[in-house]
């Protein structure tokens, strides 16, 4: 129980993922958490998200690992009996609803999610190779979660009814209740609404640990579509979560390669100079685990010589080994992010379902953590010898198409299939079919929806200001639910305080600010936060430079002495520089390959205009970044970073008091100047709807933005625009776009619109990814929705906008990193304490004509940009039919690459 927040979090986790499934028929886990969602017999079709949207939900959502599927939400606790109720009907009145027409839709929603998620991106079937040769063909963890896409449409609804009728049963589940509840009165309602459900018939019996099995080391390569720089990935069979050597592996794998002080980052990085970092975790699941080590090249490495460098580095380690200092700053890290986790009343519930599911004690936690702090260096050692020293792995190589002289050598051709799309192939269905049963029987009426229970107290938190004589303002709020405490120091400027032919020097002076200061080395400045426990890091945007810190409570003070050094007292290390210029030029060609990424960039350039500073990437370009000197850095420096353009914002379990105390020092020695910041006007929405088109060859989906100008945060407006959207696109599974594209026509896992203005006038934007094949047909569809929308907003969607917006104000500040987001939009645009009742004020009063202005003069389809970003082969020419003239290609066509 925790009473911070007037919030609780449902979560019901299913003892089944894609290990329990079968060969032939994978995906079906998956394909369940999408079902779920859909209907079921006494919610009614999108009964559970139109409840949620009412209640104030934070939006049914679930997962699916290969080990379990979970289903779960946060809402105001008056709506705490009809989340129960609803989570019922998911077990016990679900299946009957499941047609031949639901599955045949809900398979392109998969598939869209496979090609979003895998298919259409850089490296995206690294691991379904990996896991093909890692495990033999008869053990759950060879196929992936997703499952294959012909095994997704070979599924019937016999199948899916039988997966179900032996999984989704009250004894292979598991139902958490966290935050502020009545135990007593929660029990009562889970015995009614759950009590008569029955046990499922089969048993289940537990399924057996089995590691991989790599009987001699396996070499693979493939030249991938979306790739623009080569990755060699390696990975060693390990064991399954909570075993004893699960513990120390988890340390082995940070200590290799985290850090300066990582021995992988000494070798490749900082040595070599091959790559500009190394990742390396341990992913361990219920049945195996496995080891997994992963280092992007620069442009045209060849991976053997990333490949000795791993060997290298592993000498240097079984020279060394870990050092008792090394081993506790590992274990602070770990402190701090087990209380990071129970930030939530959601972490907390997602952590009891967990234990509960894998080891039988919802209790485990206490065991779990006894175990993390036991780990010695002795053990860290035991386990690299045991399972990495001179054992066989399984390497692959993916390299950009073209260059597969940069695999390994002897390395052979992945298996991969590709999937071809066919415009008019898909299935087709008719998702207006209504479903037909005989219900289920109750003991009682459950078509009856609960009541709501006493309505909470909206609590806004208490917040306080405060200002030093240097011109930094502060303001925080004090929070003691975990002992940490978050900040950042936010300096105006970033982007648009740089020059057209220096682009990217914020970026880079951001960075570079983390590399070390005066009287440290990178080395030993990353070693002194890690042995406090805890996370500092500065990062450049658009309109900021920011510092972020989260720190135990404990050693606030020891943590805020490390960010003066780093803000006052920068080394500006040449080589640091050099290594972060060849990082930064290695992104910008990652994002070439990367269709998001892609879209973006293209998109911004439309929106602001190439004469508009916001229109360029924030990492600057390959040629500007090439140009750029250290001496940039330290002018750039020089000039902006100042407490007169800043502010802190402080959250956690600290007073006023000891913050402003904290500063001092800060206060005496942070010497205050003047900063100009440029203002770059935002052009007006176009006078005519224009079509753009980008071409990437073989692309499975195209990602759309369309949208165009439209307001400031500032304006008056703005609000009551955010308002009017919820219904378009802005309310998940609410709002018209995911209705219609999504659960009606199946073209895309998701799309959403929104407004993002600043201080300064942002933009409207639709985005989505869609299947490639019914790229005009998505647009053809937004289109109709945005002519649509300002005459067919109902009193029904009114009514569930108001009840939406107003009762989840009950979750608007829950964690920490929520009050972080409050207390930045409160001193980003001069707002009071309790904006969030003159929010509600508006929204209280919004009516149908006010949505209808609103949608005529901010979402108009004939006053935007409508971008592509896909196969021009395929998709280009189509695109007159939206209406809208010939479609303009905004690169070279490019030549069809090889399949």
């Amino acid at each position: 129980m925790d009473t911070s927040d007037p919030v609780v979090a449902v979560e019901l986790m299913v003892h089944v993922g894609s290990a329990r499934e079968i060969e032939g028929r994978t995906g079906f886990a998956h394909l369940f958490e999408h079902l779920l969602f859909l209907e079921s017999e006494n919610l009614g079709k999108g009964g559970l998200d139109k409840m949620s949207a009412r209640i104030g939900g934070s939006g049914a959502n679930g997962s699916t690992s290969r080990d379990r599927t979970n289903y779960l939400q946060t809402v105001p606790k008056d709506g705490l009996e009809k989340m129960i109720w609803a989570e019922a009907d998911k077990l016990g009145w679900f299946i009957n609803t499941v047609t031949d027409e639901v599955l045949a839709k809900e398979k392109q929603v998969v598939k869209n999610e496979k090609r979003q998620s895998y298919d259409n991106r850089p490296y995206g079937h690294n691991q379904y190779v990996i896991d093909k040769n890692l495990y033999p063909k008869d053990h759950p963890y060879n196929w992936q979660v997703i499952g294959s896409l012909e095994d997704l449409q070979n599924a019937t609804l016999a199948d899916v009814k039988t997966f179900f009728k032996k999984w989704y049963v009250p004894n292979n589940s598991t139902l958490v209740l966290s935050g502020d509840i009545d135990i007593e009165q929660a029990t009562k309602w889970v015995h009614k609404y759950f009590e008569e459900i029955p046990k499922g018939t089969e048993e289940i019996p537990a399924l057996v640990k089995r590691a991989g099995k790599v009987d001699e080391t396996k070499s693979f390569y493939y030249e991938d579509n979306f790739a623009r720089v080569p990755q060699l990935t390696m990975a060693w069979p390990t064991v399954a979560s909570y075993h004893p050597d699960s513990y120390p592996l988890e340390v082995l794998t940070e200590y290799l390669s985290s850090g300066k002080s990582a021995p992988l980052n000494e070798v490749l990085v900082d040595d070599l100079k091959l790559t500009s970092n190394t990742t390396m975790y341990n992913y361990s699941s219920e049945l195996a685990g496995q080891t997994q080590l992963l280092v992007r090249a620069f442009d045209g490495i060849q991976l053997d010589a990333i490949k000795a460098g791993i060997e290298k580095a592993f000498e240097k380690f079984e020279a060394k080994g870990i050092s008792e200092k090394d081993l506790n700053r590992i274990k602070a890290g770990q402190e701090t992010n087990f209380y990071s986790s129970l930030s939530s009343a959601l972490g907390k519930g997602t952590g009891l379902a967990s234990y509960n599911t894998y080891t039988g004690n919802p209790g485990f936690v206490t065991e779990d953590l006894k175990n993390t702090i036991a780990v010695t260096k002795e053990d860290v050692m035991r386990v690299y010898n045991q399972y990495l020293k001179n054992k066989n792995y399984i390497a692959t190589s993916f390299v950009p198409k073209n260059v597969a002289d940069l695999a390994l050598k002897g390395a052979v051709l992945a298996d991969v299939v590709e999937e071809v799309i066919v415009t008019g192939a898909e299935e087709k269905f008719d998702p207006k079919i209504a479903a037909t049963y005989e219900k289920t029987p109750s003991t009682f009426d459950r078509s009856i929806e609960p009541p709501y229970g006493e309505t909470p107290s909206l609590a806004v938190p208490k917040v306080y200001e405060s200002s030093l004589e240097n011109g930094l303002k502060i303001f925080g709020i004090e929070s003691n639910e975990v002992p940490l405490v978050r900040f950042n120091i936010t300096i105006d400027g970033g982007q648009l305080l740089e020059s057209f032919d220096k682009l990217g020097v914020a970026n880079l002076t951001a960075g570079l600010l983390n590399k070390g200061t005066k009287n440290k080395t990178v080395k030993e400045l990353e070693e002194a936060t890690q042995e406090l426990g805890a996370l500092i890091y500065i990062s450049s945007d658009t309109e900021n430079i920011t510092l972020s810190g989260t720190t135990l409570a404990k050693n606030y003070n020891k943590t805020l002495a490390l960010v003066q050094e780093m803000l006052l007292e920068p080394r500006f290390d040449e080589t640091e520089f050099d290594l972060l210029k060849k990082a930064t030029i290695a992104n910008l060609r990652q994002e070439e390959g990367n269709p998001n990424a892609v879209a973006n960039n293209a998109y911004n350039e439309l929106i602001y205009g190439e004469d508009n500073i916001r229109s360029k990437n924030t990492l600057g370009t390959l040629t500007s970044v090439e140009k750029i000197t250290i001496e940039d850095l330290k002018a750039f420096y020089k000039n902006y970073i100042s407490p007169s353009a800043a502010k802190m914002l402080v959250v956690g379990d600290i007073s006023k008091e000891k913050v402003v105390a904290s500063l001092e020092s800060l206060n005496k020695n942070w010497m205050a100047k003047e900063v100009k910041i440029p203002v770059y006007k935002t052009p007006d929405a176009p006078t005519k709807p224009v079509v753009y088109f980008y071409d990437i060859p073989n692309a499975k989906q195209s990602v759309l933005q369309f949208g165009a100008p439209a307001l400031a945060a500032t304006d008056k407006d703005y609000y009551a625009a955010s308002v009017m959207n919820y219904i378009l696109g802005g309310g998940g599974f609410a709002s018209r776009l995911t209705q219609e594209l999504r659960e009606g026509k199946g073209y895309t896992y998701g799309i959403r619109s929104g407004f993002s203005g600043t201080k300064a006038k942002g933009n409207f934007t639709i985005s989505s990814g869609v299947r490639s094949n019914v790229t005009l047909e998505s647009a053809q569809a937004v289109k109709k929705i945005l002519e649509e929308y300002p005459t067919t907003f109902s009193d029904k969607d009114l009514e569930t906008t108001k009840s939406f917006l107003i009762k989840s104000n009950a979750r608007a500040f829950e964690t920490d990193r929520a009050k972080l987001r409050m207390l930045s939009d409160m001193s980003a645009y001069g707002l009071k304490s309790d904006y969030v009742k003159d929010q509600e004020n508006t929204v209280n009063n919004i009516t149908k004509e006010r949505i209808k202005e609103l949608a005529h003069k901010y979402v108009n389809p004939n006053k935007m940009i409508w971008l592509v970003v896909g196969d021009a082969e395929t998709q280009l020419e189509r695109m007159k039919e939206l209406g809208y003239g010939e479609p303009i290609l905004l690169n070279e066509r490019q030549k069809k690459i090889k399949k």
